[in-house]
């Protein structure tokens, strides 16, 4: 068996030549591990399996972790959590943007991050493909740091970034605001969703990823709030608003983002330890089923911020 790797448009690769319904060799499994590592976001076409096979194969790139809420989850199978547009429940994720409704728009964003323990990744499967939109966007954020001049970088090393949970998008420092309005059912507080009230969570702006080694970029636009006391390092507040600005600008460039339009059979897995990803949403009423799995953040790569 001999796997085949093609350049996906800007970032992560296609893997092909192997049925996941096949028995997987050792050698196999570590080539599609280093693989995951080499490049981040890995896409597997044509992959007609059950959910069982979904989860087994997830396993290859480390333990499961369960979503905290029941409710999203798959009764038969706890490890699966479902990712659901076109049911009675999209009036919580509808949303205007610039007068038109969308359901299940989410900004660049790493899972977990506001707990300072992202999850490593994730494994999306598509079980119903949206008849239009339902795209989901992929940016490398170790190509993003790698094309950062010097004095960028050297900066960079110094600084943290603090990351603030909230419910209302609005009130999100670094997203783009132009349009928007929140839908009548949007939660309003974390409470709403059975979410407990987060600490803000701290990162390095660069974090040193625990298993390539990779410099990554630790600036995403969801929940980015400020930079940790930026005087200390010769910024003031006005110049650490700028530079977060140009960061998030900088991240979301198409060189390095890939945005996937899914097809039936479609599996996409990425690092989440240095990929960040996106939803562009679909229109109220359209029916798009996501399975996804996750795998288990074992490493703390920020602190919950009790005091600055």
């Amino acid at each position: 068996m001999m796997l085949t790797v093609t350049p996906l448009e800007n970032v992560g690769v296609e893997v092909s030549g192997f049925d996941i319904n096949e028995p997987l060799t050792d050698e196999i499994k570590a080539e599609l591990k280093s693989l995951w590592y080499e490049h981040a976001i890995l896409l597997f076409r044509d992959q007609d399996i059950t959910a069982e096979k979904q989860i087994e194969f997830s396993r290859i790139f480390g333990p499961l972790e369960m979503h905290p809420l029941e409710a999203t989850t798959s009764g038969e199978h706890p490890e699966l959590f479902v990712l659901e547009n076109g049911s009675d429940k999209d009036k919580f994720f509808t949303a205007s943007y610039k007068g038109e409704e969308i359901v299940g728009r989410l900004d660049w964003h790493m899972d977990l991050h506001y707990t300072a323990r992202p999850n490593h990744g994730a494994l999306l499967r598509a079980v119903v493909v949206a008849e239009e939109d339902g795209l989901t966007g992929f940016g490398d954020l170790a190509k993003a740091y790698d094309a950062l001049d010097d004095d960028t970088k050297s900066l960079l090393e110094k600084l943290e970034v603090a990351y603030s949970f909230s419910m209302q998008r609005r009130h999100m420092r670094y997203v783009d605001l132009e349009g928007y309005e929140p839908g009548p059912y949007s939660p309003r507080k974390p409470a709403d969703v059975n979410f407990p009230d987060f600490a803000d969570a701290v990162y390095p702006a660069v974090v040193t990823h625990p298993v390539s080694g990779r410099k990554i970029l630790e600036v995403v636009e969801q929940f980015l709030d400020r930079i940790i006391t930026p005087q200390q390092f010769g910024l003031s507040n006005d110049e650490s608003i700028e530079l977060l600005e140009r960061l998030v600008a900088h991240g979301k460039k198409p060189e390095f983002t890939y945005f996937h339009k899914w097809r039936e059979g479609d599996m996409v897995l990425w690092d989440n330890w240095r990929a960040m990803h996106c939803t562009t949403g679909t229109k109220p009423g359209i029916k798009r089923v996501i399975n996804r799995t996750t795998i288990e953040g074992d490493i703390t790569l920020g602190r919950s911020l009790t005091s600055e």
